[in-house]
């Protein structure tokens, strides 16, 4: 990575695409947030949770892993699945292998909520982005993703689970 210049500042062509990104990085949460939150009383953030959840072994995480894979603090994952532990969507239980950490399980709830609210926030996807995008740029946009990712943290990111 380059050294940045003194008094260095976005222009031009530079501006604008910064712009539109992050124009995009505002815009896009409250937008994939309000059907699932119309519809389920739940976030894009705690549909995440489930979405992890449901694709666990056991259906079941450590919190640490969850605040992995959502890049958020333990603390903002344990205040969502607080909420969601009300909702009876999943439980805590202390792990047997390691008694000082603590796992969520997803429950017979929070499956069936989950089944449910898959196909709205499926539809919020291809309706706010990938719809949008031909098949060439959704591949670009993959592929920029990931440099972007990258260049922000060496760390591999979430990468969805191969299908069967």
């Amino acid at each position: 990575m380059t050294e940045p210049s003194a008094g260095a500042s976005l222009d031009g062509d530079d501006l604008a695409t910064w712009a539109a990104l992050a124009t995009v990085l505002e815009w896009l949460p409250p937008a994939l947030d309000a059907p699932l939150v119309r519809e389920f009383e739940l976030t894009h953030f705690e549909y995440g949770v489930l979405y992890a959840l449901a694709a666990a072994d056991g259906r079941q995480l450590r919190v640490s892993t969850l605040a992995g894979y959502a890049n958020s603090t333990i603390s903002r994952v344990s205040r969502a699945v607080s909420r969601l532990q009300l909702r009876r969507l999943v439980e805590r239980r202390r792990d047997a292998l390691d008694g000082r950490s603590m796992l969520v399980a997803l429950t017979a709830e929070g499956a069936e909520l989950y089944d449910r609210a898959t196909p709205v926030h499926a539809e919020s996807v291809q309706h706010f982005v990938l719809g949008a995008l031909t098949a060439a740029q959704r591949r670009q946009l993959r592929e920029i993703a990931g440099r972007i990712q990258r260049a922000v943290r060496q760390d591999d990111g979430w990468t969805p689970p191969a299908p069967d």
